[in-house]
């Protein structure tokens, strides 16, 4: 599998991508990305961005903006077809033109925990990345207990460690409760 490890191009990459889709509707990026922007240091192949539900009208608009500023949809360019794909909640992924690295993986919002996610989306200036991200006790609530791979264990161990000052153990307790309601059901 080949990744990206250069956190210039991936910020550079998302940044871009999430000023275009900022125009059109609320995103968060969520998952391992947030982990590189807080300094722990792991390759990866592609940024995660959960958007709001937006009918297919809203995503043509944003489809064509991304295209015109040299992004490609690697699913491709019908966008009826690829807002199927977003509709029946499977990603679309998107790349600069002409290249296959970095990736934007896009799913839209499919349930409560994604629309509380879009709700409570943040800012985080220790990143010194200036796109909106979900929430940190969320993202070590998912990577606890959805997740569970080592590489998410680990990033939650560094969440737990960047942000300790800053965490609520009883708002990770009750997220993991509602993603086992409504995920792990």
């Amino acid at each position: 599998m080949r990744e990206i490890s250069d956190v210039n191009i991936l910020k550079k990459f998302c940044e871009e991508f999430c000023t275009i889709v900022e125009r059109h509707c609320k995103y968060i990026v969520v998952s391992g990305y947030l982990a590189i922007a807080t300094g722990r240091s792991r390759a990866t192949q592609d940024i995660d961005m959960i958007l709001e539900r937006i009918n297919e009208k809203k995503y043509s608009e944003l489809h064509k903006d991304l295209v015109q500023n040299g992004f490609v949809c690697v699913q491709g360019d019908t966008v009826h077809d690829v807002y199927e794909y977003l509709s029946d909640n499977t990603c679309i992924r998107y790349v600069y033109k002409d290249t296959f690295l970095p990736e934007m993986e896009v799913k839209l919002a499919k349930d409560i925990i994604d629309s509380i996610q879009l709700a409570n989306r943040m800012k985080i200036p220790l990143t010194n990345v200036d796109v909106y991200f979900s929430p940190i006790e969320m993202n070590i609530a998912f990577k606890e207990e959805y997740l569970k791979s080592e590489k998410d264990l680990e990033d939650a161990k560094h969440f737990r460690i960047v942000f300790k000052e800053d965490i609520d153990e009883e708002r990770i307790h009750k997220l993991k409760k509602l993603i086992r309601d409504v995920r792990l059901k």
